[in-house]
């Protein structure tokens, strides 16, 4: 059984019993003396590399994405056999971790105290005695209520830690309740959310129901107090929409990971808009754990357990 793997990220991995990896180039196509692999895993496969998968990889029985969306993948057409599994909970802690620096730099005004910085100005304005609450701006995580949209695993793991900093988590996802001991409220009812919200936290996928969802009536909602982070994807997001949110001051500031489309334009108007911090799709970029899931499911395949993060392709 055969095992490729990419080039651009280094696993040291236990393979089950009759298993052998090659590392193959994730930007190129895959070479024809590997044509019989049983597995491939992914992570920053070109367009070219997937393509030439799917085409020829006729005895593929598992592509193991490492990153958490596999849009890309699916767009390809892959027999209906081959088991397509992404890498959920693999960035949980990096891009939690990242979108509390995006938050905190917010929160604590951090780009006006560079622009200071650079001008070797103590700014009184950002120092010395401070309203906790001033009422029109955010500037503790203290009692601050937060809204995380798309409440999956890597806002699981970022809830806990905004509590600990002392605010209030509500998750939003499509079926309300509770997950991890935080509520969650229905998509149906952001609208009814809005108006109290501090922060809003978008960690939702692509897919045809979210695309540009987080638009002018969200923004339009919120308090001008309020801050928005997005760390999910980029084309959840009417850009349009935002940069008018903020030059008209809807909202007092905004965070992006991911944009639309990426790499952003140097010409792309977002670039200028005020109160705003942009990060190139920097959150993850590495994946933690990858070798644990790629031997579970490898194991999976010859009958041992179930596949973890099986995509429903009929969903899709």
């Amino acid at each position: 059984m055969k095992l490729l793997l990419p080039d651009t990220v280094s696993l040291s991995l236990q393979l089950p019993a009759g298993w052998d990896a090659v590392v193959v180039d994730s930007a190129e196509e895959i070479p024809r003396q590997h044509w019989d692999a049983d597995a491939l895993a992914t992570w920053g496969p070109s367009a070219r590399h997937l393509d030439s998968a799917a085409e020829n990889l006729r005895a593929l029985q598992l592509v193991q994405s490492l990153s958490s969306g596999v849009e890309a993948i699916l767009r390809r057409g892959f027999r209906p056999e081959t088991v397509i599994a992404n890498g959920a909970g693999l960035h949980n802690r990096t891009v939690a971790e990242h979108t509390l620096a995006l938050l905190l730099a917010l929160v604590r005004r951090l780009p006006t105290a560079l622009e200071h910085q650079q001008r070797h100005d103590w700014s009184r304005e950002l120092g010395g005695i401070q309203k906790l609450h001033p009422g029109d701006r955010v500037t503790t995580l203290l009692d601050a209520r937060i809204l995380i949209w798309g409440f999956g695993s890597i806002a699981q793991t970022l809830a806990p830690i905004l509590t600990a900093l002392g605010a209030t988590v509500t998750g939003v996802a499509r079926h309300p309740g509770e997950r991890a001991g935080f509520g969650v409220v229905e998509a149906g009812r952001l609208q009814d959310e809005l108006p109290a919200t501090d922060v809003l936290i978008s960690v939702l996928p692509a897919t045809e129901s979210t695309r540009g969802v987080v638009g002018a009536d969200v923004f339009d909602a919120l308090p001008t107090r309020a801050l928005f982070v997005s760390v999910g994807r980029g084309d959840v997001v009417d850009q349009s929409a935002l940069i008018s949110a903020l030059r008209t001051g809807a909202i007092s500031g905004a965070a992006l990971d991911v944009t639309t489309p990426e790499p952003l334009p140097t010409t792309d108007p977002l670039w200028d808009a005020p109160n705003l911090i942009i990060t190139p799709h920097a959150a993850g970029g590495r994946p933690v754990g990858a070798e644990r899931l790629i031997e579970r499911n490898l194991r999976a395949l010859g009958g041992d357990g179930t596949i973890q993060n099986r995509i429903d392709r009929s969903a899709s």
